[in-house]
């Protein structure tokens, strides 16, 4: 009798698995597993949760310790247009940090925008003047700074770190150490109530507008993604076809251009320019957009997390303020705000499986 070869046992695989493959655990319902885009989203979500939630903590403690003053609507829209200047700024450092630089010049630049656009000479050109003025200005430095580190090869750190102290020099130059005050009722009227469209001041407005403009630039269209590409890998960028000098010169412009457009909300809340404007904006800049999820590193960006983190640092401000607290307890609470919101991202992406 003729005995049959063994063959070793093997178990049953269904067919929906598809040609001889077993189906994979956690994954969707169609047996494949989650792609690297959607594990991205899966965590910039955790982590705007996260933010919504501590947020979320800082309201609930503003509201308990002050809470005919904090929840006031007077006090909400002082939140929210403090929060307009650096977020506009918040904005453009994301691009930079995303595309893997960095930019210590922010408030500096601020600072010269706003004297230079307050100076006499400009007031008699009017409203457009100041906005033309500060904007240009601002455009101006971002050019300067992507020149220097796009092409003539400096590292960002040095590059911005020489444009912080010579734009802060020249305002206190053009300033003379004193305050300049607008005298423009079409700029100074921006500021009053009477302006606000359905109880919001237009600073915010402006501010909604630059945030929803800078998502759909980075999430949306080609300038964002190779923003990201020349984060992540500045070489495969190169040899994918990508111009990695002029993207990185793009970026500093950009950010030059959201600095000279919050020195002019900072001319219209103040109606005045100082050549002390900006003062640690870099700080706080950076400080939003890395808490927000952005790699301080490059590669990876989100405009809503640098939204919340700044939303979190002003609220923070403003509480410390309405208790009356002296500003070196505000710093330390800011740091430890900071640690704790890191480490609460870092915990949830743990449980769901995020890096």
């Amino acid at each position: 009798m003729t005995q049959q070869p063994v063959s070793s046992p093997r178990r049953a695989v269904p067919q929906s698995a598809g040609r001889g493959k077993l189906p994979v655990r956690g994954g969707p319902a169609g047996g494949r597993p989650p792609g690297p885009l959607a594990r991205l989203g899966r965590q910039a979500d955790v982590r705007n949760l996260s933010l919504l939630g501590v947020l979320a903590i800082l309201v609930a403690v503003g509201g308990v310790t002050e809470p005919d003053t904090f929840l006031a609507g007077s006090n909400l829209q002082l939140v929210l247009t403090q929060a307009s200047i650096i977020g506009v700024v918040t904005v453009g450092m994301t691009f930079v940090i995303a595309g893997g630089g960095i930019d210590l010049s922010v408030g500096a630049i601020v600072a010269l925008a706003s004297v230079w656009a307050t100076t006499v000479a400009t007031q008699e050109y009017g409203f457009t003047g100041i906005l033309f003025t500060a904007v240009v200005v601002g455009v101006g430095c971002g050019l300067v700074n992507g020149v220097l580190v796009a092409y003539g090869g400096m590292v960002p750190f040095i590059a911005t770190l020489a444009m912080l102290a010579s734009a802060r020099g020249l305002a206190l130059q053009i300033t003379d150490g004193r305050t300049q005050i607008v005298t423009v009722d079409a700029v100074l009227d921006l500021g009053a109530p009477g302006a606000y469209v359905l109880g919001i001041p237009p600073l915010v407005l402006v501010f909604g507008a630059v945030t929803v403009l800078g998502w759909l630039f980075l999430n949306r269209t080609t300038f964002g993604r190779r923003t990201l590409a020349v984060g992540g890998n500045a070489e495969a960028a190169r040899l994918a076809g990508i111009d990695i000098r002029r993207q990185r010169l793009y970026l500093y412009v950009l950010s030059g251009l959201c600095c000279g457009i919050a020195a002019f909300l900072l001319i219209v809340l103040s109606g005045s320019g100082q050549n002390t404007n900006g003062n640690l904006y870099e700080l706080d800049a950076i400080a939003a957009v890395i808490i927000g999820g952005t790699l301080l590193t490059g590669g990876r960006g989100t405009i809503v997390g640098s939204v919340l983190g700044v939303l979190i640092f002003t609220t923070i401000t403003n509480i410390f303020a309405l208790n009356n607290l002296q500003s070196d307890v505000q710093q330390i609470a800011k740091g430890a705000i900071i640690v704790a919101a890191v480490l609460l991202q870092h915990r949830t992406l743990r449980r769901t499986g995020g890096v």
